[in-house]
């Protein structure tokens, strides 16, 4: 019947496409769908198999959870430290409900450490399904204090952390100061006093910065799981003074010792550093005719004065041996260091010296060897700096400085391999707002 119906359809659409253009088309379309329809179509009287349904039903065992909980089947969480957090209350966050658990807590002497809790930190917490503490885990400084339980026990470890390196970069722009446009960067306090120590031959961070002064840095820093512990050393940096461009890259040879050059190999250090001191501004220069504040008469000042807070840190301006340390008339407290055999620094009104200096210690280039202080004829905290050749008083922000040895024969190609990614890095940064890249 299908059949017979489907011919007589083929028929009246032929005849009414005889002599039209649509012939060609209205077979090639209608033509394939009546062959499917035959294809497909039943037989009258065609008899067809029942399916056969069968119902199974199986048990599964289950697996029994050991007393106290499964470490393999253990929930992990991990929560921030708040401000004005108990251990209680981050327990609770955590979703530890476990009362013998916290008492536990309260009465191991060696869990004392989780009491001192750090807002902004985190905690990890293991534990079932029904809140029952297995382990927890706090970083303090650079060690996990771990407390895990062992039956109805609980075991306290403490283990150094395991600390994974990374190398990020940032860039920073100069609005008011190194530190703010560092905070500005989001680079951490310790990378910007590298950048000052490393260029403080060549740049006087007190006077010489300008506002639109650019730098770029790259520098290490160690995690554990995620969370910064510590920032690392600077492998290179960039800094834009004036349009002047000065570039450092680390590098130690295969004797371990290390410093910082240029791309091209020059040491950047000088033999003396143009301040001992990080930050600060200079209150008086260096002058054959100042009224002295305190004896209220005219007199030279053979020195620099630096004012900055009460116990900063003041830092050998060379390698050296000390030559005097102790109180001096209105030096007050005074550091004297000689360098090589014509050169000696001296540095008065200290309010104290680093521990264990003494006459004939050695300190190297940036080593602290005291703290700003008001001793002697001073009317307030800071810093009396001299630098003498063969007992000379010089001007230390004038006279010309001998710079360091620069990279040996013998280790060019080492360097060259350790400078090339570095200073390409720095190139690749130059000219990006992006403050760090990971």
């Amino acid at each position: 019947m299908r059949e017979a119906e489907s011919a007589i359809l083929a028929q009246n659409l032929l005849r009414f496409a005889h002599n039209n253009k649509l012939r060609r088309l209205v077979l090639a379309t209608v033509l394939p769908f009546i062959g499917v329809v035959a294809a497909f179509g039943i037989a009258p009287d065609t008899v067809t198999e029942k399916l056969v349904v069968t119902r199974v039903v199986e048990e599964v065992a289950l697996p029994e959870l050991a007393a106290g909980g499964n470490r393999d089947e253990a929930y992990r969480h991990e929560e921030r430290i708040q401000r004005g957090d108990t251990i209680a209350s981050l327990l609770a966050r955590l979703q530890v409900d476990d009362p013998d658990a916290v008492q536990t807590l309260r009465g191991t002497r060696q869990a004392r450490a989780l009491y001192r809790l750090v807002p902004g930190k985190t905690i990890r917490a293991e534990i079932t399904g029904e809140g029952k503490l297995l382990a927890l885990h706090y970083l303090a400084g650079s060690d996990v204090h771990s407390i895990e339980r062992t039956g109805d026990t609980f075991m306290v470890t403490v283990q150094p952390a395991q600390l994974e390196t990374r190398t990020l970069m940032g860039s920073g722009t100069i609005r008011s100061s190194l530190f703010a446009a560092a905070d500005a960067a989001d680079l951490p306090d310790a990378v910007a006093i590298q950048v000052a120590d490393i260029f403080s031959t060549d740049i006087d961070f007190h006077k010489d910065l300008r506002r639109g002064d650019r730098f770029t840095v790259v520098y290490e820093a160690s995690y554990h799981l995620g969370t910064l512990i510590r920032t690392g050393r600077v492998l290179a940096a960039e800094f834009i003074n004036q349009g002047k461009v000065y570039q450092a890259v680390y590098f130690q040879n295969s004797e371990g010792q290390g410093g910082y050059y240029t791309p091209e190999g020059k040491n950047i250090r000088k033999a003396f550093l143009r301040s001992p001191l990080e930050f600060s501004r200079i209150s008086s220069g260096f002058t054959n005719a100042r009224f002295h504040p305190v004896l209220q008469r005219w007199r030279a000042h053979k020195g620099i004065d630096y004012a900055a807070p009460m116990g900063a840190r003041v830092k050998a301006t060379a390698d050296g041996v000390v030559q005097f340390v102790g109180r001096q008339g209105g030096y007050g407290n005074l550091v004297v260091l000689r360098h090589q055999s014509r050169f000696t620094t001296w540095y008065g009104h200290l309010s104290g010296f680093a521990k264990g200096l003494r006459k004939g210690s050695r300190v190297g280039q940036g080593d602290v060897i005291g703290y700003v202080g008001a001793t002697g004829l001073a009317t307030g905290p800071h810093l009396h700096y001299e630098f003498r050749i063969n007992d000379v008083h010089q001007n230390p922000l004038r006279v010309v400085m001998p710079s360091a040895p620069p990279i040996t024969p013998e280790y060019r190609a080492a360097f060259e391999a350790a400078a090339q990614p570095l200073a390409l890095r720095l190139q690749v940064l130059r000219g990006t707002n992006l403050a760090r890249l990971d």
